[in-house]
């Protein structure tokens, strides 16, 4: 237990927090229009469907004020630098925040679900009552309750005529297509989909900004005598004809208001390097351009899209004059960058960034363990590099003292354009007799022991240390990193699938030990 909470703790008890918040608001506002007094005729007209609305809608704002913060990464970099000085356990949440973005996204179309499902059974009536507040006179616009005045209105027509209505319906259908193209087949099959449909969201929030114009819930004024409905609701008939019932008068709420964000970016001219397995390496000037290790940019092609960025993680070090990308052919939009800068010896392409990662905190520990899985390791190249350039610069500050390096590949190709590096880290650190400082293991997953025959070289990087076949016993390699640092902090660093993720992260629970003194794990992913 001591364990779980070292890890996620925080998390949990942010999420509490946020659920807690909504279900507040929900109950509250739910009471608001369910006993206030200044919405009793309104009450009368909409029954139960009022506050059964106005409550999810409650929620909803809240919401939509949060959905684009997890998502704002030019605030999160600045936020990540901010906390420097603050506990690894604040900054560990900037990286769950795609997860949040999902949770309060699932949020906004439960409520919007919710309001849908409650304005789909109002039923309305016709009592002298009822009649008597539709009736009131609307010549100043102050006095009526009920926007709709006649019994035969179609409501479709009401639908389509009215700020509200309008807007409900726009809401709506962007919500829709946002929600269903962002399903995980659709992300990964077709990523153009999700990316077009996602920038609904500027028509959603244009649309929320004008939904509350038309002040169609509108609630009783005070008025001079006031109209008490305790004594006049059953005395319609007498409403403005003697003192103790004047002709009641209502207002319309507010219209809620919404923030934007905004994006930039900057064009650079890029020489390219092709690495083996169609691999593109973009080398891209800096020009004032300032990095930490594991950030990620954005990129566009103008020649592809002019509105297509895609994220990308800087395998360059700080240290070097270049900021670097390496891009593996995994689909349409890579395919066609590909083909475009093999035949340009430069190119031109549009930087985003850059955004900060969980990866930056790498050297806040003393010992990492890093993860990397296929073309995951591309973090790892950028801390990894560093590293050889404060070896190399004898810089003081490096406090880190163990790096354990993990990479799990299904092929050999995979290896081929990151094993130069490896190679000269692997020399770099012999010479300085540092051999121990880093220990890395390559594992072929889809191999075994029987493809191989034994080298004094590995066979398939050319590397001292051997290429491990199948998959990583991580119940040892924990116990061996827990038995070599008995009372360090280890960051444990995952670039990966979301299972390995899961699996890693269980394993930080269960070998990080209650005991301030001895060993503790703490788990960190990236996330894009």
């Amino acid at each position: 237990m001591g364990n779980w909470i070292i890890n996620h703790g925080l998390t949990y008890f942010i999420l509490v927090v946020w659920m807690a918040i909504n279900i507040f608001l929900f109950l509250w506002f739910y009471f608001f229009y369910d006993l206030g007094d200044q919405f009793f005729y309104t009450r009368h007209l909409l029954g139960s469907a009022l506050a059964w609305a106005r409550a999810p809608a409650a929620v909803l704002n809240f919401n939509c004020l949060l959905i684009l913060l997890p998502v704002c990464r030019n605030l999160l970099s600045l936020i990540r630098g901010s906390f420097m000085c603050c506990g690894r356990s604040l900054r560990k949440q900037l990286d769950k925040n795609l997860s949040f973005h999902k949770l309060v996204a699932y949020m906004i179309a439960l409520m919007t679900g919710e309001i849908l499902s409650v304005l789909a059974a109002i039923e309305r009536s016709y009592d002298n009552l009822s009649t008597a507040l539709s009736n009131l006179d609307d010549t100043e616009n102050t006095t009526y309750l009920n926007p709709i005045r006649t019994t035969n209105l179609i409501p479709t027509y009401f639908v389509f005529t009215t700020i509200a209505g309008l807007t409900g319906v726009v809401i709506t259908l962007a919500l829709i297509l946002i929600i269903t193209s962002s399903m995980e087949v659709i992300r990964r099959s077709y990523f153009e989909v999700f990316w077009y449909t996602h920038h609904l969201f500027v028509i959603f929030f244009a649309g929320l900004v004008f939904h509350g114009a038309g002040r169609i819930v509108r609630k009783q004024i005070t008025t001079i005598p006031p109209h008490n409905f305790t004594f006049c609701q059953n005395r319609s008939d007498d409403w403005g004809q003697i003192p103790e019932c004047p002709i009641p008068q209502f207002e319309g709420g507010f219209p809620p208001g919404c923030g934007s964000s905004l994006r930039w970016y900057v064009r650079f001219h890029t020489p390219i390097v092709m690495r083996p397995s169609k691999v593109l390496e973009l080398q891209l000037i800096k020009n004032g351009f300032k990095m930490e290790v594991g950030q990620y940019v954005f990129l566009n092609c103008p020649a592809i899209s002019q509105l297509e960025w895609h994220p990308f993680t800087m395998t360059s070090a700080p240290e070097e004059e270049f900021f670097g990308v390496h891009i593996r052919s995994a689909g349409d939009w890579t395919d066609k960058l590909i083909d475009i800068m093999q035949k340009l010896p430069e190119g031109a392409m549009g930087v985003d960034g850059p955004f900060g990662t969980a990866s930056e905190d790498v050297f806040d520990y003393e010992v990492s363990m890093l993860v990397g899985a296929g073309i995951g390791v591309t973090p790892f190249a950028s801390i990894l590099k560093s590293i050889w350039y404060k070896f190399k610069e004898s810089n003081p500050k490096l406090r880190t003292r163990k790096i354990y390096f993990y990479w799990l590949c299904r092929e050999t190709h995979a290896f081929e354009w990151f094993a130069d590096l490896l190679q000269v880290l692997e020399k770099e650190m012999e010479e300085r007799g540092m051999g121990d400082f880093l220990t890395y293991k390559l594992y072929l997953t889809q191999w075994d022991q029987s493809h191989v025959r034994v080298w004094e070289r590995d066979v398939v990087t050319g590397l001292k240390q051997k290429t491990h076949y199948g998959r990583p016993a991580w119940d040892k390699e924990f116990e061996q990193v827990r038995k070599e640092n008995p009372t360090s902090v280890v960051g444990t660093f995952l670039c990966g699938p979301e299972a390995l993720g899961k699996v890693l992260a269980k394993k930080c629970a269960k070998y990080s030990d209650v005991d301030p003194r001895k060993t503790k794990f703490y788990f960190n992913k990236e996330n894009f």
